[in-house]
């Protein structure tokens, strides 16, 4: 019974971590934390960016949450792993397959175009206001028209 509320908080976290991360990057990130962000919108030859810190910190608060409780795995390692799992899906879509900072992978999967589609529409613009598409895995088709 532990393994399946185990999964299910797992689960749970990947989705509210897509849902926390549209709010993060509309709120914040085009926001008060823009002036780390704005690298991630500027073209650049460089591998690493300002906005990597970010990764980092849910790399760390991911890892502590499941360090703290490995005793015996429960609530915060089921989190910590959810969100360790958004972040490895978030590297894989969005820094390999959309951004490809790493050798590019290509798709002709029609969700995979979707998402690079609406995240070459977000970076459309340049600026810090009047962006769209914040989030990554949830594509509201009203942004592709």
């Amino acid at each position: 019974m532990q393994f399946v509320f185990n999964l299910v908080i797992i689960c749970t976290t990947v989705v509210l971590m897509e849902c926390l991360s549209w709010a993060i990057h509309k709120y914040l990130f085009h926001g008060p934390l823009w002036f780390m962000h704005k690298s991630h919108h500027k073209h650049s030859k460089s591998f690493l960016e300002w906005n990597d810190v970010f990764a980092l910190i849910f790399a760390v608060s991911s890892l502590y949450l499941m360090y703290i409780d490995r005793e015996n795995p429960s609530l915060r390692f089921s989190v910590g792993a959810g969100i360790t799992i958004y972040g490895l899906i978030y590297f894989v879509v969005h820094d390999w397959f959309v951004h490809q900072r790493i050798k590019p992978f290509k798709s002709k999967n029609s969700y995979l175009v979707r998402i690079r589609k609406a995240h070459k529409i977000h970076h459309k613009n340049m600026d810090k206001e009047k962006g769209r598409a914040f989030g990554l895995l949830f594509v509201n088709k009203e942004v592709l028209k």
